[in-house]
């Protein structure tokens, strides 16, 4: 079996240039010829299968999945031979390939916590694996599982890495929204207002928030007119157009242990953080503003059970 050896690390950067992060942008065919020259490293996301769907699709015609997986493989068949284009760009000399490249992928392969990043905006879609060991961390990212970029910088950069993720693209339009920066509400209640509006049964809002009357509450603790809970219930759902999902697991051992889950919801004017609490036996949640820049604070406890 293959091994990647991370015995000795890179020698510490010299000066402010030396320290910054690094990042790269590979495409697929680069990607995995960089991860074969690093003894064969798994990469972390599985590779779409499409000869299954290409076989569905003879039987029943050509699917929206069949078309789309079809123009995936005709896009990656376009791109320039890997190793050519990887020699092109210096990454590739001779047989030796990019030093900081086989860390960075060797790191993804081999570390003791993973964060995994599911994040969509209107139209995009970008998924990202974070993956720390000591020190150092690498990422992964990707928009159309085409072009990658690969990036690797010490621990200490992490939470300015993990902002990039969540910046909203510059045609990104906000506007006011409806919700208020900080509310606490049942969580039954807001799941179940989901549904009715997702169901095209919004008359039934009233009811619902009827039954949950004095359990929504404000920042300071006060609890809200039914009107302007009715009011946000429906904001929490129309107003979405977006989602952020980040998974951590321990996989420091021979079994790999999720430890938690942080959801972010895009409303009008913004990310919101959706945190779940438990108070006089009811289980709840906290709605509250965040920006990019907060998902760090927010991972913050879930990482520290792995990294502490």
């Amino acid at each position: 079996m293959a091994t990647i050896d991370l015995s000795n690390p890179p020698p510490a950067p010299v000066g402010i240039l030396g320290a910054l992060p690094r990042r790269v942008s590979l495409t697929l065919p680069e990607l995995q010829c960089v991860a074969a020259r690093a003894g064969g490293a798994p990469l972390p996301f599985e590779m779409l299968t499409p000869g299954g769907e290409r076989e569905l699709g003879g039987r029943l015609g050509r699917t929206p999945a069949t078309l789309e997986s079809e123009a995936y493989e005709a896009a990656i068949s376009s791109l320039h031979d890997a190793e050519s284009s990887l020699a092109r760009r210096g990454l590739l000399v001779d047989t030796s390939m990019d030093e900081g490249l086989l860390g960075a992928v060797g790191l993804l392969a081999t570390p003791t916590v993973a964060l995994d990043l599911d994040v969509a905006a209107g139209d995009s879609r970008i998924k990202a694996w974070h993956r720390q060991h000591g020190a150092a961390v690498a990422s992964l990212a990707t928009a159309d599982g085409i072009v990658f970029e690969l990036a690797w910088f010490p621990t200490d950069q992490w939470a300015d890495e993990l902002a990039r993720v969540t910046v909203l693209p510059e045609e990104f339009a906000l506007r006011d929204s409806v919700v208020p920066d900080q509310v606490v509400l049942p969580y039954a209640l807001a799941d179940a207002a989901s549904e009715a509006v997702r169901s095209n049964r919004s008359d039934l809002l009233s009811v619902l928030v009827a039954e949950h009357a004095g359990e929504t509450r404000d920042a300071g603790g006060r609890p809200l007119p039914d009107l302007e809970v009715g009011v946000l219930l429906s904001g929490l759902s129309t107003e979405s157009r977006g989602r952020l999902r980040a998974l951590v697991a321990d996989v420091s051992g021979a079994m790999t242990a999720v430890v938690g889950v942080v959801s972010w919801v895009l409303l009008a004017d913004g990310w919101r953080a959706l945190r779940p609490r438990r108070t006089e036996g009811v289980d709840r949640i906290e709605v509250r503003r965040v920006d990019p820049g907060d998902l760090a604070h927010e991972l913050a406890p879930v990482l520290a059970e792995v990294t502490t």
